[in-house]
Order: structure tokens, then C-alpha cells, then sequence
């Protein structure tokens, strides 16, 4: 089963907030809280009976290894809303699992054809828990559906793990007009994110989370804007950013190497700096 709230059928006249959701995809999660409970008020508008008839729900967000896409986070408010229903209706809340995934490729493909895009994530290997998620509803969340090669995907590991189960694919949008090229995508992700500056408004604010996508544009970034934008982060920041990159295997591709490599230097330097105010604090204190 496949539904999606927002139907793209001409591309002069987006349905929903085009600002809005480029600001989500480059880590603002307040958007993200509420597209998740849009979605989820859509979608139990059109599946209450589907939903109260099943024993056993599982949410999956799309694929992803130790960073989380833009659609965890969505992903992570729909199944919150979808608990409180499932709770005042007598139910059992529902369970998480996920695809797990190790991306091995830095292009962004939202400039891509089906084609290309099923090409370039073929390379990619992923991993599910068949047992965990056997004989269950299972409900694939997404943000929005351009060509369908994510869905496609998800489809071949659940053929090749032989899962079996009552599959859901949820998007918040999708683009229904063929006649639209799929670079519309980038169109929507870059909406309110073209530079620097843009990042920088997104990383102050309160609700920024990283994710797959901004990690990815600040590791890529040039030197000096990536000096920039890490100006702004604290070390708490900086750390998290070291750690998702490098769990995810970011410090394997060549094209992060010098950002990676300058932000390890920022914080050795900040290390020491903390090191030697305490030993001059304890100096001072012994010598009163």
C-alpha cells in the first residue's frame, strides 16, 4: 500500500511550503515535527480501519547507517502522534526498526533520472532484520517520492531477506506529473539553502539537528567556508559532527578528507587550550 499527502502535478505550483521544507532538509526539526504530524493526520485519515486492524506496527524511517536522514527526524514525530492514536484506541504502541545502509557515493542525486539514481545507490549495501519485522505491519517512511528508485530498493532487500508482512510506503509528498523532471528535488531542497550564510541561519537555530544532508554540504564545503560554519558550532557540535562523519564512514572518502582533518586539528587545539587554563588554574591555586 502507498500513500502520500501531497500530490506534485505542476511544477509552478508547489503543495506545501517550499521554505519550509528546504529548511528541513538541511537539519531545522521543527519542520520537521510538524510535517510529521501533518502527514500522520493524513495518512490515519485514510487508513484508520488498515491501522486498528493490525496486531503488530513497525515504522521504519528510510535507510541509513549512524547518520539520520532528514526523514528520521520526520519519521520520529509521525510515529510519535501514531502511538497517542494507538493508545487511546486500546492498542499496543508500535515498534522502530531499520534499513541499515552504508552510502558509498557523495553525489547528490536530486538532479538525477530513475535510471541514474538506481544506478548510483546500487553499489550501496544495506541490511534489514527479517525476524524482527515478520508478520508485521511494516510502514516505510519518507519524505517525498521524485522517481521511486528509494521504494524500489526497499522492495529488492525485502525480496532478497524473503521478509514477509503487511508493507506501508508513507511520503510526505510525491511527484505524480511524469512530465516533471526529477531535478525538481534539488529545486525543493534548495529553496531556502544556496550558500554559506543560508547554512549558518540554519545551524543557530534552536531545533538544528544534523543529518545526512548538511553533514555532507559542510564536509564538502571549501576550506574557507567550512572554517566559517564552524565558527559557529560549539565543541559539543564540533564533537558530534566528528563522530557522525566517522560513523558513518565519512573519513573514508577522499573528498572529506581535508574538512575532516582541519575539524580533528580545531578541536586538538581546543583540548589543549582547556588543558592549559587548568593547569594555570591549579598553578595559581597552589601558590595562594
Amino acid at each position: 500500500m502507498r500513500y502520500s499527502l501531497h500530490h506534485i502535478s505542476d511544477k509552478d505550483n508547489c503543495p506545501f511550503d517550499e521554505s519550509a521544507y528546504s529548511l528541513f532538509k538541511f537539519g531545522d526539526t521543527s519542520y520537521a515535527a510538524q510535517f510529521g504530524e501533518e502527514l500522520f493526520d493524513g495518512f490515519i485519515a485514510a487508513h484508520k480501519d488498515l491501522v486498528l486492524g493490525q496486531e503488530e506496527i513497525v515504522i521504519l524511517p528510510s535507510p541509513f547507517l549512524t547518520l539520520p536522514t532528514a526523514s528520521n527526524y520526520l519519521c520520529m514525530h509521525f510515529k510519535k502522534h501514531l502511538n497517542r492514536f494507538l493508545a487511546a484506541n486500546g492498542k499496543k504502541a508500535c515498534s522502530e526498526s531499520k534499513i541499515y545502509r552504508n552510502q558509498t557515493y557523495t553525489e547528490d542525486y536530486g538532479n538525477l533520472d530513475y535510471e541514474q539514481r538506481v544506478q548510483l545507490i546500487a553499489n550501496d549495501t544495506y541490511y534489514i532484520d527479517r525476524t524482527f519485522i515478520a508478520n508485521k505491519c511494516c510502514i516505510f517512511i519518507d519524505d517525498i517520492k521524485i522517481t521511486g528508485s528509494h521504494e524500489f530498493t526497499v522492495n529488492r532487500i525485502l525480496q532478497q531477506y524473503q521478509a514477509e508482512g503487511t508493507f506501508c510506503f508513507v511520503y510526505f509528498a510525491e511527484l505524480q506529473n511524469r512530465d516533471i523532471h526529477p531535478s525538481i528535488e534539488n529545486h525543493y531542497n534548495y529553496f531556502a539553502v544556496k550558500d554559506t550564510e543560508d547554512i549558518i541561519r540554519v545551524i543557530r537555530k534552536p531545533a538544528f539537528r544534523f543529518n545526512t544532508r548538511v553533514v555532507k554540504y559542510i564536509l564538502g564545503a571549501a576550506p574557507e567556508a567550512f572554517l566559517e560554519i564552524n565558527s559557529h558550532f560549539s565543541q559539543a557540535q564540533r564533537e558530534e559532527l566528528l563522530d557522525l562523519a566517522t560513523g558513518n564512514n565519512y573519513h573514508l572518502i577522499a573528498k572529506y578528507n581535508s574538512n575532516l582533518e582541519t575539524l580533528k586539528n580545531i578541536l586538538w587545539q581546543s583540548t589543549c587550550k582547556k588543558d592549559k587554563e587548568r593547569l594555570s588554574a591549579l598553578q595559581n591555586s597552589l601558590s595562594d
